[in-house]
């Protein structure tokens, strides 16, 4: 039945696209020559500036909007991460507030220092192989917050057993450009046996040469 009812339906939107062609065409060609000028040489390129302004304040809108919203669930986050006292649910506060924000600092100023405790707290507790993904999402949003207290802690985490840890600290070096740790980056590049911790390794460079 609904296949039917689709079929119905785009038949009709044909039928009328069809319509609308064969109907323009038809009152064009009644035109005066002097008519069609005017609408090839000031009318249509009036409309397509009308067209392209319109769609350029609706892309700003939208954006406008899409920012206030980021901010607004920012500011809910970190409240309710001020508040938190379980670790567990701090840190999942932390990680989504991160990410909302766009991995920057701004806006969370004041949240700064215990980020970056309770970040640094679970690289060093998260250890074993059921957690190498939470010490791998601390090592690279420690990156967002450009404390470089914390490069040593990043680049002992390059020689993680689990390659999803060794990229996250890779690119948390690359977010603090860290450019003391250059040499031990470019080894490991070279040298690291899986490809993703090469390319984080790699982006980590480039952002330094920036």
């Amino acid at each position: 039945m609904l296949q039917r009812d689709s079929g119905n339906v785009n038949l009709t939107a044909i039928a009328l696209i069809l319509g609308t062609v064969i109907t323009s065409v038809w009152v064009w060609k009644r035109l005066s020559l002097d008519t069609q000028d005017y609408i090839i040489d000031q009318a249509i390129p009036l409309v397509a500036i009308g067209l392209a302004v319109l769609t350029l304040l609706v892309l700003l809108w939208r954006a406008f909007r899409r920012r206030r919203s980021n901010r607004q669930e920012r500011d809910r986050l970190l409240r309710l991460f001020e508040k938190e006292t379980k670790r567990e649910k701090q840190l999942e506060l932390a990680f989504a507030m991160i990410e909302v924000n766009g991995y920057r600092t701004e806006g969370l100023e004041s949240a700064v220092p215990l980020l970056r405790d309770l970040f640094v707290t679970t690289m060093q507790r998260a250890v074993g192989d059921k957690q190498h993904r939470i010490r791998g999402m601390a090592a690279s949003h420690l990156g967002v917050l450009q404390d470089k207290s914390v490069v040593p802690l990043l680049v002992k985490a390059l020689e993680d057993d689990h390659a999803y840890v060794r990229s996250c600290a890779a690119l948390a070096l690359g977010r603090l450009r860290a450019t003391e740790t250059k040499e031990r980056l470019m080894t490991v590049m070279k040298d690291d046996w899986d490809q993703t911790v090469r390319s984080r390794a790699k982006e980590a460079l480039e952002r330094m040469r920036a």
